[in-house]
């Protein structure tokens, strides 16, 4: 079912959920196990994060080959198994790094083939070991041109130029920034991107995640300020432990407000640290669902218990 059928259909705020494959080499099933273990709370859909390879070079008879490398495969193989085994609408994530335009579209004909009506379309993070993003020979500079080209799929409109082509049937999300994207000069610069991407035929908005209900609230506000209607779904993270306090600012430029910091930071034990950052992000969801969201984002982890706390302080277990 497409995303925006089922946030039209549903009577309350829908739970989403978010979950990135394991590396290369490991099992899927503590990947499996953590969604399962959340089940319980009915979660209307499941994203799946796709990274971007990096680049090794290697030399093989004496010639120097090229060869890309990812440290996450299996995007694809893994939303279809979630869309079987849980019978859950799954998205899969779709970026620009590591793809020109030729291959872009053999990647959106193999999910139309799947069945996959939903695809979350990103820019991506720079390639590992690099600072800088850098599209492909050919392949797309900004989320903007993959919703463009997604959209023009979705008419029938192929690279070349083909007679009678099938119409993809894609509907599109793209990633919103409350405090704005770490490369923006200003949160106004990074809304008018948004707006490009809205423009170009996006029909959701996941956001980062965000610790503050003020940040959301701002973002919702000069959102729609500049003519952008689409839903916004908010995405939050769990935050339990003091590594987290310190790790995910950096990483994902994110503000912790000090009552979380000091929920966490002040706790004597672990437990007292996992039970405050659950209380404040509790708080924090309500205040969203109270604020009339159309759903709520959960990016989890491969063991799901601080997640699952979360969600029980919201709804009960």
């Amino acid at each position: 079912m497409k995303m925006t059928n089922v946030l039209s259909k549903a009577k309350n705020p829908v739970l989403s959920l978010e979950i990135t494959p394991p590396d290369r080499g490991r099992s899927v099933d503590e990947l499996f196990s953590a969604i399962e273990g959340l089940m319980d709370f009915a979660p209307k859909f499941i994203s799946v994060t796709y990274h971007q390879p990096h680049t090794v070079y290697e030399e093989v008879n004496g010639i120097i080959r090229r060869r890309p490398k990812r440290k996450k495969p299996g995007t694809v193989g893994i939303s279809a198994a979630i869309k079987n085994r849980y019978g859950v609408t799954t998205i899969p994530h779709l970026i620009c790094g590591g793809f020109d335009r030729f291959e872009t579209e053999d990647a959106l004909i193999d999910l139309h083939y799947l069945g996959m009506k939903n695809i979350l379309a990103l820019r991506g993070d720079p390639a590992p070991g690099h600072t800088r993003f850098v599209a492909e020979k050919d392949g797309h500079h900004y989320a903007s041109e993959l919703v463009t080209q997604i959209a023009a799929m979705n008419r029938g409109e192929y690279l070349d130029e083909l007679d009678n082509a099938v119409s993809t049937d894609f509907c599109i999300g793209v990633a919103g920034y409350p405090e704005k994207h770490a490369e923006a000069p200003n949160l106004e610069k990074d809304l008018a991107f948004l707006k490009q991407k809205v423009d170009a035929g996006a029909d959701f908005i996941i956001t980062q995640m965000f610790f503050g209900f003020d940040y959301f609230c701002h973002f919702v506000e000069k959102a729609r300020e500049i003519g952008i209607t689409i839903p916004i779904i908010p995405g939050i993270k769990p935050v339990t432990n003091r590594r987290q306090i310190e790790q995910i600012p950096r990483l994902f430029f994110a503000t912790m407000p000090q009552e979380l910091v000091k929920a966490v930071e002040g706790a004597k034990t672990p437990a007292e640290a996992f039970n405050g950052g659950t209380r404040y992000m509790a708080k924090l969801v309500q205040q969203l669902l109270d604020f009339g969201v159309p759903g709520i984002h959960l990016f989890i982890q491969e063991k799901s218990d601080d997640s699952h706390a979360l969600l029980s302080a919201v709804y009960g277990s």
